[in-house]
């Protein structure tokens, strides 16, 4: 039977079934060429039936059955769900909400991060699981918790995060200085003073809500750390990871995390079906990003998602018939390790019993089922396998030998601490080589910065990541080969850098953008840039501070529109939402307002141009806006005029098209029929 080189299967949790019904999923499992489960990911109560007493003897026979069906583990450690003995011995590791009530077990992720009780329960199982299965011939990837992610405002966190600011700002003044805290006399003179963001009588105080979600992620960070290295002391060469979930309430910084990890994973539920394709670029485009930016040559993996819904608004929608395949496919091009999906097997009762599976309530004898079978043909290469997998470095993890790691992973590979890797992307990231799928245009995404828009008191709403995908979808749209990139990225080489609401910008960045555009890139900076600093203080003397000079405009005022208004540039292009009143003494105006004054501007600055747009334009005039743009910096879409609905993606082994629509369309002389997925050229 082929080979099928990438990590593509599900999460299996067999525990949730009778004996027979594992045996019957092996046998579906090699029959759909699946070469990964993830097991074990809320198995706790399992493994450790009691504290320090541990059973891993259902554990055993699902990893022996893996192994000798040909297919690798992705085994988790299942902190996310600590067991009832532990809540009840440690009630006061529980989570506390904002308004000081302490949430009780009966759900998933029934902890605090930074209950003592906690970590070191975590450390102990996770010590376990590494002890006995290191050497395992089944495991492939090490799989931290799951979804990092949840809040509390406890004491244990309130002790732990003076400590951290302690660390971050040295004294009591420093802090009251970073927090503006003379605002409503909020001055701290002593530590003990200071508190976790809880619920309060009126608004809170942004910068004190800013610091606390730095402080959540990097508690998370040192939790996830403690396993990795407990794993690694005692298999070094295990491969780790966390997957990573997304969203605005995700108090994680998954660019700074990218360096802790052995493999970007990400779990990504779009939350509309017909914005899922656009929605997964934007998602496979930023763990790209993230990866390239921590020196793994653009190598990600799709952890998780649906196999046959999308809940839109609370309404589980159904994938049509091609999606499945089309989608996988598309991340594939991106750079991603493989598709996985969650589940396997759709559970009889529980919270999840109506999430979709591959296997559902019906049985495999299921439309899914089938179209997930030939998907992976395909990709073992029975099928039209996708030829632009030679291109990569050697794929890691699906190696022979014990916990997967050995020659095969080859110079580089992920065995490698994250910083010589980083310092060898470095090295070649600025001519655009050796990062997979490098575009050509670069949408800036910063997860802080959506984090402070959150936090801030607007004079309107802002939807940070609603606005940087705004701008990747036109791009996308229009067929750009793009990047999403976070601020820590090499730059260089990029034609055309997009800078979307960058509400917080430090120093740093400042500089860097600033740098990009005077060696010769083309900048482009939208409306509510460059306002604050990593305090959140605004920098006065006219918005948008950081970047001002280098603009060449002085903004005034912001005057944000009311719900449905509409304005009309002088180019006719249509603006919504966000608008501003400014000046352009150093700049060229490229389209007025109404009333005269300069909507959006070009700027010359050393051997490149510095564009800024003042107003939330309609996607059309966003994406005329771009076409001029990128033509000027040179930079012209992967292939010219697509109908909307077909994607074109540039991989390393070719150029890859997807029809998301209906309907067939003639691409280059080609046929590419409704749904398809097809490789048009090769390189």
């Amino acid at each position: 039977m082929p080979t099928n080189p990438y990590f593509f299967g599900a999460d299996w949790n067999p525990e949730q079934w009778p004996d027979h019904v594992q045996a019957e999923d092996l046998a579906l499992m090699r029959e759909a060429r699946v070469t990964a489960a993830t097991v074990g990911v809320f198995s706790w109560s399992r493994l450790e039936p009691s504290p320090g007493l541990y059973d891993f003897g259902r554990l055993d026979r699902v990893l022996d059955g893996l192994h000798e069906h040909g297919i690798g583990a992705v085994l988790a450690t299942p902190t996310a769900s600590p067991p009832p003995w532990f809540t009840q011995a440690h009630p006061g590791a529980l989570a506390m909400r904002r308004d000081g009530v302490r949430l009780v077990h009966g759900s998933r992720d029934t902890y605090c991060v930074n209950a003592p009780a906690y970590r070191a329960a975590s450390l102990r199982v996770a010590t376990a699981l590494a002890e006995r299965y290191a050497r395992h011939p089944a495991v492939r990837l090490w799989h931290v918790h799951n979804e990092y992610g949840t809040w509390c405002f406890c004491d244990h966190c309130a002790r732990a995060f003076r400590t951290w600011l302690r660390e971050r700002h040295g004294t009591t003044a420093a802090l009251d200085d970073a927090w503006t805290a003379d605002f409503w006399s909020q001055r701290y003179t002593d530590w003990a003073q200071v508190l976790p963001p809880r619920a309060t009588q009126y608004l809170g105080n942004p910068a004190h809500e800013l610091d606390y979600r730095r402080f959540l992620s990097d508690s998370m960070l040192a939790a996830y750390t403690e396993q990795r290295d407990a794993i690694k002391a005692v298999a070094p060469d295990a491969q780790v990871t966390t997957n990573f979930v997304l969203g605005g309430w995700v108090p994680v910084d998954h660019a700074r995390w990218s360096r802790e990890v052995d493999l970007v994973a990400i779990d990504h539920y779009p939350s509309s079906l017909d914005g899922t394709p656009a929605q997964s670029a934007f998602a496979a485009d930023a763990a790209r990003g993230w990866s390239a930016a921590a020196g793994y040559d653009g190598r990600w993996l799709l952890m998780e998602h649906a196999p046959a819904h999308v809940t839109e608004n609370g309404v589980q929608r159904r994938k049509p018939p091609g999606m499945l395949a089309r989608i996988a496919l598309a991340h594939l091009a991106r750079g991603s390790q493989g598709a996985m999906y969650f589940q396997w097997r759709a559970g009889s009762g529980g919270a999840e019993q109506w999430h979709t599976a591959i296997v559902g309530h019906p049985g495999p004898d299921t439309r899914l089922y089938r179209e997930f079978r030939a998907l992976g043909e395909t990709l073992a290469g029975e099928g039209r396998a996708p030829s632009y997998r030679s291109a990569y470095k050697k794929v890691p993890f699906l190696t022979d030998g014990p916990g997967g790691a050995g020659a095969e992973v080859g110079e580089g590979g992920s065995g490698a601490r994250a910083a010589d890797r980083r310092a060898e992307a470095d090295a070649v990231a600025a001519d655009g080589e050796g990062v997979a799928g490098r575009g050509e245009v670069a949408v800036w995404f910063d997860e802080v910065c959506g984090w402070a828009v959150v936090a801030s008191h607007l004079p309107a709403p802002l939807d940070y990541q609603g606005v940087v995908e705004s701008w990747h979808r036109a791009l996308w749209r229009r067929g750009y080969p793009i990047d999403v990139v976070p601020p820590t990225a090499t730059l260089a080489g990029y034609r055309v850098l997009v800078v979307p609401a960058a509400y917080l910008l430090t120093d740093e960045s400042a500089r860097r953008l600033d740098e990009y555009a005077r060696e010769g890139g083309h900048l482009v900076v939208t409306y509510l840039s460059g306002i604050v600093d990593e305090h959140l203080r605004v920098r006065t003397g006219g918005y948008p501070g950081a970047l001002r000079d280098l603009l060449g405009i002085r903004v005034e005022e912001f005057d944000p529109l009311p719900p449905g208004a509409v304005i009309t540039l002088d180019t006719g292009d249509l603006a919504t939402g966000w608008t501003e009143h400014l000046t352009a003494p150093g700049a060229v105006v490229l389209a007025r307002y109404p009333d005269g004054r300069p909507a959006v501007t070009r700027r010359e600055h050393g051997a490149g141009v510095a564009y800024y747009v003042s107003c939330a334009l309609d996607e059309a005039a966003t994406a005329r806006v771009l076409d001029g743009i990128c033509a000027a910096a040179g930079s012209a879409p992967i292939l010219p005029d697509l109908p909307d609905g077909v994607e074109a993606v540039r991989a390393p082994g070719g150029v890859w098209l997807f029809n998301h629509t209906d309907e067939p369309h003639e691409i280059a002389g080609r046929q590419l029929a409704r749904g398809a997925a097809a490789e048009l050229t090769a390189e």
